[in-house]
């Protein structure tokens, strides 16, 4: 069976959409996000400001992409490691790859793991790589013993909390990617050793006032 041929056409705009996004990235790193500029952004790509409409019809639309390109850039990192067999120290590895991760670029962390755009949200196709991610991380987590829905909320808060620290503290750094190790031992000890929670007591009502004297 012969294959269709590829448009050509739309492999030049498929292309064109990685430059811009790959651009947009390098203004939001002298920049912000939030202050990515389009005039900006066409010129560094060869574009006229109207042009760039064509491949965005909002700087809405821009931030959408980058999510997504934001979610396949970590996954793609997470391929690139080394099969780690036992899950305890898959684990550990992924703790410190995400920590670096965000480590590596402060916007990116931003976009990815961050509400700091006010009107943005992901449509369903640029949120699709990062429900990707999160079912592999919950996938190697429930393998080293964290099974539950606060097992998991656990995990995302202190993750999270590393990774915020890292950007803000040590931008470029690995000072908490550093605790990686200790981190998950934490976790883990918690998931096999659950504190119990104490059993909610009944409000207990206020007295009705005694006869008066």
């Amino acid at each position: 069976m012969t294959l269709p041929a590829e448009d050509p056409r739309a492999k030049r705009r498929e292309a064109k959409i990685t430059e811009i996004v790959d651009a947009a990235w390098t203004l939001a790193q002298r920049d912000g996000l939030g202050a990515i500029s389009l005039r900006d952004l066409a010129a560094a790509v060869g574009l006229r400001q109207p042009s760039l409409y064509v491949y965005f019809d909002s700087k809405l639309a821009l931030y959408d992409a980058m999510f997504a390109d934001g979610y396949h850039q970590l996954l793609r990192h997470l391929e690139a490691r080394d099969e780690v067999g036992d899950p305890r120290e898959a684990l550990i590895e992924l703790v410190r790859d995400l920590v670096l991760f965000s480590s590596a670029s402060a916007v990116r962390h931003q976009m990815l793991f961050q509400r700091t755009l006010p009107g943005f949200e992901p449509s369903p196709e640029a949120y699709a790589p990062s429900l990707e991610f999160y079912r592999r991380a919950t996938a190697l987590a429930a393998r080293a013993g964290m099974t539950t829905d606060a097992d998991i909320d656990l995990f995302s808060a202190l993750i999270s909390g590393m990774s915020h620290q890292q950007v803000a503290n040590d931008p470029g750094g690995q000072r908490w990617a550093d605790h990686a190790e200790r981190a998950v031992d934490m976790l883990l000890a918690a998931a096999r050793h659950p504190t119990p929670r104490p059993a909610r007591q009944p409000a207990r009502k206020a007295p009705r006032p005694g006869p008066q004297t």
